[in-house]
C-alpha cells in the first residue's frame, strides 16, 4: 500500500467513525476499473453520498480536524460537480469555502469551471 492510499484509508476511517458525519452521509472508497488478469486497484477518491441530515460544516470539520493529525498535512482537494475546493492549510476562509461550496443547491456550483481555494 502507498501512502497516498494509506492516507486515503485513513481519511475513510476518521469519517466512518465520526457520529456527525455518519448521520447524514455514507462514505464509500469505490474501486477503480481492473482488467480481468488484474486486481482491482483503489482510486486517488472517497466518496460520499449525502441525505437530508447531512451537515457540510460537520463534514468540514471532521476532515481538518483529520488533516491536522496527519504528518506534513498534505493538501485535500474536495469536488463537487465542477467545483472543487482544496485545503491546503486548514485556514478558516478554506473551510467556510468548503462549506459554501457544500451547502450550495445541487446544480448551482457557482459557475462551470470554478476553482476555489487555489
Amino acid at each position: 500500500m502507498d501512502g497516498g492510499e494509506r492516507e486515503l484509508r485513513s481519511l475513510y476511517d476518521w469519517l466512518r467513525q465520526d457520529a456527525a458525519v455518519r448521520r447524514g452521509a455514507h462514505v464509500a472508497l469505490p474501486q477503480a476499473p481492473s482488467t480481468p488478469d488484474q486486481m482491482g486497484t483503489l482510486a486517488d477518491v472517497l466518496q460520499l453520498v449525502t441525505d437530508n441530515g447531512w451537515s457540510a460544516a460537520s463534514f468540514a470539520i471532521a476532515l481538518s480536524t483529520w488533516r491536522q493529525t496527519r504528518p506534513g498535512r498534505r493538501s485535500v482537494t474536495v469536488q463537487r460537480g465542477e467545483t472543487t475546493v482544496t485545503m491546503e492549510n486548514g485556514s478558516e476562509a478554506e473551510l467556510n469555502r468548503l462549506i459554501e461550496m457544500l451547502e450550495r443547491p445541487t446544480g448551482d456550483a457557482g459557475g462551470a469551471g470554478d476553482q476555489e481555494g487555489r
